[in-house]
């Protein structure tokens, strides 16, 4: 029990809180990059554009299969054999939005083909262009139907930081780990600080999850 106290010090407490900080900043600012590129990606393979639709659908399914920790590599290590070297954070941000992306863009795909196609019909019957009935009519019912599998990607999203943590990015588990390797007894109480701390940004967005889709309904 004093190990627990020992290591629940202020000190350490707000030094893993200032990695959480990091680790919110940087999973938010995925999730809108992600959100707006998947979204725009999952469209443009739901409108079976000629070959343009084929190319993202290739693009997509070759980085949705790719760990994601072989992206936060590649990003890091590989960009700068080509002369781009881009900071710990900025590396983060590009790897979970690049991957990300690719994951939305299937889910926006799916949620876009659930969608019964005289809803489409009957928008353009009615004077509509196809955009103009994907953008008006189609999307916004789709987006209702996605919103679950969007915000379980996003929980993931959020705990996939902690892949960032093998470029030292400053995240909540890299805190934790430097923490705990300056007394090894604090391994444990530092897992059950982490542990907490994660779950309850996931359950925020869970619940966060079920007051829009109480909302849209």
């Amino acid at each position: 029990m004093q190990t627990f106290i020992d290591a629940y010090s202020w000190i350490n407490i707000r030094f893993l809180l200032e990695g959480l900080w990091v680790t919110i900043e940087i999973s938010v600012v995925s999730i809108l990059i992600s959100l707006i590129v998947g979204i725009l990606l999952g469209t443009i393979r739901y409108m079976r554009i000629k070959y343009v639709s084929a190319i993202v659908g290739f693009v997509i399914d070759i980085i949705r299969n790719l760990p994601l920790l072989l992206i936060i590599f590649f990003v890091y290590f590989g960009l700068p054999n080509i002369g781009f070297r881009p900071p710990v954070i900025p590396s983060a941000i590009m790897s979970m939005s690049l991957f990300e992306s690719m994951m939305i863009a299937e889910i926006v795909r799916s949620g876009l083909q659930g969608i019964d196609i005289g809803q489409t019909e009957g928008a353009m019957a009615n004077g509509m262009t196809h955009w103009q009935a994907l953008r008006i009519v189609v999307l916004p019912q789709g987006l209702k139907h996605m919103l679950p599998a969007l915000v379980s990607q996003s929980i993931s999203l959020v705990k996939d930081t902690s892949l960032a943590t093998i470029i030292v990015l400053p995240e909540l588990m890299y805190h934790a780990e430097i923490v705990y390797g300056q007394n090894s007894t604090y391994i444990i109480p530092m897992f059950v600080a982490i542990a907490v701390m994660y779950f309850i940004v996931c359950y925020l967005l869970s619940l966060l999850s079920r007051y829009l889709d109480h909302k849209m309904a």
